[in-house]
């Protein structure tokens, strides 16, 4: 399968574009995430970039998008403080009005799961987990060699599973979740700070940052014990931060050996959303 086309990765912080080519990210744009703005806001931004980057009307076009797709193409902001003014949206119907029918909309953190096995950090396993540590946490599985679904589109939201470190509600709704420790958000709320990412070169020892790598690492043994993976990949603009993965290990390593998978940073790093949007595009459309 050739991945050609172009893609777009909307995120809680920022939405990226790209034209790829043979699997690779060859040009690439990218803004702040616009966290008040509805679904025609979210498109619009959308369009401005593709444009940028050459697309044209009816190119494969693969969009990955915080939040869950289900089955309809509705697009649901699991949580509501990230993107505030996205419920229900219609967005696979309204990408194929504004783009053409060869699109597809994916959660973000499936369409990273799914490039990381095909091309990156997951090639060779069989029960393999992305997970996202950045705005929020999020994650994917392949298992078996085949990507999880569920027609509600909630598969693979493992930020939202109870973390015994957890003692706030998060945008969930839920109290105590992983995502509500080992965020991006909850680290900078932890420490009093307006940005997570700048604790890693002020205090990256600070407490914030190794309760979520604890939070993150015990996720990864009980994942491990309910789905025997064999291999994790970590991405995301917290999960690839320098010094960040080495923390979730050193905390992995108290587990028994059997909740000990590979551990691996995402290999397609910011890229592997995009190009996990093409590659599930171009496989449904095909």
């Amino acid at each position: 399968m050739t991945v050609s086309g172009f893609a777009v990765d909307l995120g809680g912080t920022k939405i990226a574009v790209a034209r790829v080519e043979n699997g690779a990210v060859v040009e690439r744009r990218q803004q702040p995430t616009q966290a008040d703005a509805d679904l025609n806001g979210q498109l619009q931004a959308m369009a401005a970039l593709l444009d940028a980057v050459g697309y044209r009307a009816n190119d494969p076009l693969g969009v990955a998008v915080a939040g869950r797709i289900d089955r309809a193409g509705n697009w649901h902001a699991v949580n509501g403080d990230i993107l505030r003014s996205i419920a229900a949206a219609p967005l696979g119907a309204r990408l194929r009005e504004m783009f053409g029918l060869r699109t597809l909309a994916s959660n973000d953190a499936a369409a990273a799961a799914l490039a990381e096995y095909r091309l990156g950090a997951g090639v060779g396993a069989d029960n393999f987990a992305y997970l996202t540590v950045s705005t929020g946490v999020g994650g994917g599985l392949v298992l078996g060699g085949r990507l999880v679904d569920s027609g509600n589109g909630l598969a693979g939201h493992v930020g939202f599973v109870s973390s015994p470190l957890g003692q706030t509600r998060c945008g969930s709704g839920r109290m105590g979740t992983v995502e509500s420790v080992a965020s991006g958000r909850a680290i900078a709320a932890a420490a009093g700070t307006d940005e997570a990412k700048t604790l890693f070169a002020d205090d990256p020892d600070h407490p914030a940052i190794e309760r979520s790598a604890r939070a993150v690492a015990i996720l990864v043994a009980d994942l491990t014990a309910a789905l025997g993976l064999d291999r994790v990949a970590v991405g995301g603009g917290i999960g690839l931060a320098p010094g960040y993965l080495g923390k979730v290990q050193a905390q992995l390593d108290a587990e028994p050996e059997l909740f000990r998978p590979q551990m691996r940073a995402a290999r397609l790093g910011a890229d592997s959303g995009l190009v996990g949007a093409l590659i599930r595009c171009i496989e449904d459309r095909s």
